[in-house]
């Protein structure tokens, strides 16, 4: 069954399959051949699976319709460091019938969303995320792309950070405690390092307790790594965190100013992801799972 598309207010368009196949047809017609199945929805780009090892990957709103351009520039330069799968692109997507954005055929990554799976579960892998960050974590070169929500000092973003932290955000005191702790802590102050952007749970695959992919680079940019180290709250339960944390430190040996500000844009993704619960319910668990993280200290 086509999954219906989301009443989330940023989706601007949709991808049918119909428009889906032909686009195919038209672009990559040695493919149009292969099923196209199991549409899902993220907060910026929808997939279509394509027979049983491909994907196509389309944005569905203007704001972020570049984004698939980051990921086909430079997913393929970082792809070989990962020792993690990632969807490389293996066609590009052109606008047309329509249409009017770039757009990606990828390897579909088979697993479970890690969303959708146990946390306790998930420890048996923390040191495989670990490893994969501590990969990506290098110095980028000049013109890797920046990002103004991402890797950024948060004073940049704490405005709207402490507009979004209203009173009905679960452990709202902590989380406002957690943000002004990771102010004030010392900015990043080193060479810009990659940041994927978005490594929580939804862009996580596991399969046979062992990490299977990392997904959704389109937020990919340059900066300080602090906002993806939150995923040390968002994905993990105390125990998966420690070996996280541990193995992060063999491989990085971040300061605690960066760990401070780590938990600060932890607590910041909570009320966004919560925004949208009947949408996205997944994505609102894991906004409540990161609450509650935050509050045990």
């Amino acid at each position: 069954m086509t999954a219906p598309t989301p009443s989330h207010p940023k989706i601007e368009i949709d991808v049918t399959a119909d428009l889906a196949r032909a686009l195919l047809a038209d672009q990559h017609p040695d493919l149009a051949d292969l099923p196209v199945h199991g549409r899902t929805f993220g907060w910026d780009n929808l997939t279509w699976r394509l027979g049983d090892d491909l994907a196509l990957r389309f944005p569905v709103r203007e704001l972020s319709s570049t984004l698939i351009e980051r990921e086909q520039r430079w997913l393929p330069v970082l792809a070989p460091l990962l020792p993690v799968a990632v969807p490389r692109p293996v066609r590009d997507g052109r606008p047309g019938l329509g249409y009017p954005w770039t757009w990606s055929v990828v390897p579909w990554l088979a697993g479970d969303v890690v969303a959708a799976t146990p946390v306790a579960d998930r420890t048996a892998w923390a040191t495989q995320l670990a490893d994969a960050l501590a990969a990506l974590h290098v110095p980028a070169p000049v013109d890797a792309p920046t990002n103004p929500y991402r890797g950024v000092p948060l004073a940049d973003r704490h405005a709207i950070i402490a507009a979004r932290l209203t009173d009905d955000v679960p452990h709202v005191a902590t989380l406002r405690d957690t943000v002004d702790a990771g102010l004030a802590a010392p900015r990043w102050d080193l060479p810009p390092v990659w940041v994927h952007g978005d490594p929580h749970p939804g862009n996580l695959v596991s399969a046979d307790g062992l990490l299977a992919g990392l997904l959704d680079f389109g937020d990919l940019c340059s900066g300080d790594p602090a906002s993806d180290l939150a995923t040390a709250w968002m994905t993990f339960d105390p125990a998966g965190r420690a070996a996280f944390v541990a193995r992060t430190q063999e491989r990085r040996a971040w300061d605690d100013a960066t760990w401070a500000r780590a938990r600060a844009w932890a607590a910041a993704y909570v009320p966004v992801l919560l925004a949208h619960p009947e949408e996205y319910p997944l994505m609102a668990a894991v906004g409540q799972h990161t609450a509650a993280q935050l509050a045990l200290g």
